[in-house]
C-alpha cells in the first residue's frame, strides 16, 4: 500500500488519527508539488533537496506523534514507517528514483492477476515455478525481449545439456 493510501486510511479514523492523517496528506501534497516542478524542470534538483528537509522533518514529527496515538493501527503504522525512514526519502538523495512505487506495481500487476484468476498454486514447487516464470516474463518485457523465444531456447538448452542464455544480458550489450 502506498504511503498516500496509508495516510488516507489514518485520516479516516477518529480522534488524533484523523488530525495526524490529514496533516500527513497535506505534506504529501506539498511533496508532489515540488516533485512535479523538479521533474518538469521548473525547480532545480538542489532546491528540491532544500525544500524536502523541513518537509521531511514535519512528516517524521507527525509520524512520531502517531506512535503515541490512541488508535492501535495508527500507532503501529507510524512506528513501522519511522523504522524505515531512510528508505522513505531515497528519491530525494538519488536522482532518477521516483517518490512512488507505481513502476513496481505495474511490473507485478500481471502476476497478481494470474494469481487471482488461478486461485494460486497447491504446492511449493508450483509456487516456485510461478514465481520464476513471472520474474522471467517481467524481466524480458522490460528488456523488450521475446518471452516465448527465451523459454524455448532455455528448454532446448536443458534438453541438450548446454548452458542457456542468461536472463540478464551481457553488460556490453546495450538495451
Amino acid at each position: 500500500m502506498s504511503l498516500k493510501r496509508q495516510f488516507q486510511t489514518i485520516s479516516e479514523r477518529s480522534g488524533d488519527s484523523e488530525r495526524i492523517g490529514k496533516a500527513l496528506l497535506e505534506e504529501v501534497r506539498r511533496l508532489f508539488h515540488f516533485w512535479h516542478r523538479t521533474r518538469d524542470g521548473t525547480l532545480r534538483r538542489s532546491s528540491f533537496r532544500v525544500y524536502m528537509r523541513p518537509l521531511r522533518g514535519r512528516v517524521e514529527a507527525l509520524l512520531a506523534e502517531g506512535t503515541a496515538s490512541s488508535h492501535t493501527k495508527t500507532r503501529k503504522t507510524c512506528h513501522k514507517l519511522l523504522k524505515h525512514t531512510e528508505a522513505l526519502w531515497t528519491f530525494v538523495r538519488i536522482e532518477g528514483v521516483p517518490p512512488t512505487n507505481n513502476a513496481a506495481e505495474q511490473i507485478i500487476r500481471h502476476g497478481v492477476i494470474v494469481r487471482k484468476l488461478s486461485h494460486g498454486t497447491h504446492s511449493k514447487k508450483g509456487s516456485r515455478f510461478i514465481e520464476r516464470i513471472l520474474t522471467v516474463h517481467a524481466t524480458l518485457r522490460l528488456q523488450k525481449r521475446n518471452v516465448l523465444d527465451f523459454v524455448r531456447q532455455a528448454c532446448e538448452a536443458r534438453r541438450r545439456r548446454t548452458t542457456p542464455s542468461p536472463l540478464a544480458p551481457h553488460p556490453a550489450v546495450a538495451m
